[in-house]
């Protein structure tokens, strides 16, 4: 009788174990490794909708043309964005809002993601180029989105990218990989 209570006990100590090793493993993934991140607003309709949930690698990552990034949120604008990467430095965009079309370095973008042409420059001239270690973001939404393309935003240093949204996570029925 007393070796099974003890035995119990020990079962329960490890399990208690596996538990408190799990949630620690769980802790440094999340601080370190992927955040999740709440998309507010419209401005990257119809890739994503205000209030999916999104998986955000945030480390050994490198910003790249077409990625979707988040920007920290305390960067002149004082919101975290969402957005995508248009050109990176050293590049030179862009916009002829006749055609609805964004260059980078002379070749014009094919962006199936946008649901309409892009046919706002913002308050920006155009076309221009982009800081070495800095990267021009636009949403997808193009006419409703608050971007690269206003001086409030601007250039946006790479040490300010969070991360590249992977997932979509929430809502349930939009469960997917994010391109």
């Amino acid at each position: 009788m007393e070796e099974t209570r003890f035995r119990r006990n020990v079962d329960i100590l490890d399990w208690y174990d596996a538990l408190v090793f799990a949630l620690a493993v769980l802790v440094l993934v999340f601080a370190f490794c992927v955040r999740i991140v709440v998309v507010s607003g419209s401005s990257m309709n119809n890739t994503l909708t205000d209030g999916d949930r999104l998986l955000v690698q945030s480390t050994f990552y490198t910003p790249q043309r077409g990625d979707v990034v988040v920007v920290d949120s305390y960067i002149n604008y004082g919101k975290p964005l969402v957005k995508r990467v248009i050109a990176k430095g050293g590049d030179t965009v862009d916009i002829d809002v006749e055609q609805g079309l964004v260059y980078v370095n002379g070749e014009a973008l094919d962006e199936p993601y946008v649901p309409e042409g892009t046919l706002s420059t913002g308050n920006v001239e155009f076309p221009l180029t982009v800081p070495e270690g800095t990267l021009f973001l636009m949403g997808d939404n193009r006419q409703h989105s608050t971007d690269s393309r206003s001086s409030d935003v601007g250039f946006i240093d790479e040490r300010d990218i969070l991360g590249k949204v992977v997932l979509r996570i929430y809502p349930f029925n939009k469960i997917g990989l994010i391109e």
